[in-house]
């Protein structure tokens, strides 16, 4: 007795099963709202990033320090809220645990290469006046 099983394809599926959509994607408000109210996380993160940003473009001479600070603070601003909020939309992209620690270390690079940043930077750290020396900056 023997059954007759079907033909294995080798095409792939039309459609994937078993992928699930990151822990928190769900809408921070519900439908009734406006799609940038539902998605204020993302919709504040953005906000602030993009004033830090013309903040840069337009801020003169030292205001590209101030608007990267507030680049920075907006990612620090995501991974907190990531962190903290139970739902955040499309904040979530991959496990809380990962969009954090992403968020965070963007965040705080940008934050620190905007302490060290020449001229007249608000943070000095010898190493890096070291490597400036080794590449032909002076040290004045």
């Amino acid at each position: 007795m023997s059954e007759s099983r079907p033909a294995r394809s080798r095409r792939r599926p039309m459609k994937t099963a078993g992928i699930l959509p990151p822990e928190g994607s769900a809408a921070a408000l519900g439908r009734s709202h406006p799609l940038p109210v539902r998605q204020w996380p993302i919709t504040l993160v953005l906000s602030v990033v993009v004033a830090g940003l013309a903040l840069t473009f337009f801020g003169g001479h030292e205001g590209f320090k101030y608007g990267l600070m507030v680049v920075g603070g907006g990612l620090l601003l995501g991974a907190l809220l990531r962190l903290v909020l139970p739902e955040v939309g499309m904040l979530a992209v991959r496990s809380r645990f990962t969009d954090v620690i992403v968020l965070l270390v963007l965040g705080s690079a940008v934050v620190l290469l905007t302490l060290v940043a020449q001229p007249d930077p608000w943070l000095k750290m010898r190493l890096l006046d070291n490597i400036g020396q080794l590449v032909g900056r002076s040290n004045n």
